[in-house]
């Protein structure tokens, strides 16, 4: 038996600001939206137009307070081929919020707090 991951959820207090910070920062563009009959829930699947992993952004709407992000130790990496250019882009959003310079990696924070690492494509 095989398993294969296909999306991580991020649950988000303003979906579109959310779309726009994925679409600036990694490149993320909407593939396809679920929208509750009610008006209570919208899921929006990002992806990078490989057809592979997909990032979920749920907005509830009823949702009344920041999401509980723990300590913040969960993260979901991406690998870029050009890491200087990359970084430039974060440093510039002003999303950087860790830096390991000894690995080569460092994090960006999306609108609600998730962190995301980046990391320089192996060779």
């Amino acid at each position: 038996m095989k398993f294969r991951p296909v999306h991580e959820n991020y649950n988000v207090k303003d979906l579109q600001r959310s779309i726009e910070f994925y679409g600036e920062a990694l490149g993320l563009k909407e593939v396809r939206r679920i929208n509750a009959e009610d008006g209570s829930f919208i899921i929006v699947y990002l992806e990078n137009g490989d057809g592979g992993f997909q990032l979920e952004l749920t907005w509830l709407r009823d949702f009344d307070r920041e999401y509980n992000l723990g300590d913040n130790e969960f993260h979901l990496a991406f690998e870029t081929e050009d890491y200087d250019a990359a970084y430039a882009k974060h440093k510039e959003m002003g999303c950087i919020c860790y830096e390991n310079l000894a690995m080569g990696i460092y994090f960006i924070s999306d609108p609600d707090g998730y962190w995301l690492e980046i990391v320089p494509a192996k060779k």
